[in-house]
């Protein structure tokens, strides 16, 4: 098999992960392949292939990588949906076990139980929603 259709099939491959996984993990590589390519079609040679792949997917990584670490780690402000009612405070509705109760959360009711197993929530109680599984907040005092 020739050397440049290895590289492609590398960079499809690795590209095709990255869209999957969305973890900004394959991307590097995918790119470190097509540099690869494309100094395989120009006639470089495999050790000079391998060089500008090792070289394109480092230099990715030390670059692009951060850039995308930020991305993903937005603000609680900038963040949309469920995601932005983490970490927001809540009243208690009907008292929250391990069975299920109600909170008001951004004027809204909501199914919640406890965060940590065992705790029981009042009626009135504040409390701070940790996370949210599936229509059910789970809240800590």
């Amino acid at each position: 098999m020739e050397g440049w259709l290895v590289w492609l099939i590398a960079a499809v491959v690795a590209a095709v992960g990255e869209m999957l996984t969305l973890g900004f993990f394959l991307a590097p590589f995918a790119l470190g392949a097509s540099g690869a390519l494309v100094v395989d079609l120009a006639g470089g040679g495999t050790v000079v292939a391998l060089a500008v792949f090792a070289a394109v997917t480092a230099t990715s990584f030390l670059a692009l990588r951060p850039v995308a670490r930020r991305h993903l780690r937005q603000p609680p402000s900038a963040r949309t949906g469920v995601a932005a009612l983490v970490g927001r405070t809540a009243t208690v509705i009907d008292q929250v076990t391990d069975d299920a109760g109600t909170v008001r959360l951004e004027g809204e009711v909501w199914t919640a139980r406890p965060y940590e197993e065992g705790e029981v929530l009042d009626p009135g109680a504040r409390v701070h929603v940790v996370e949210i599984r599936g229509a059910t907040a789970l809240v800590s005092a």
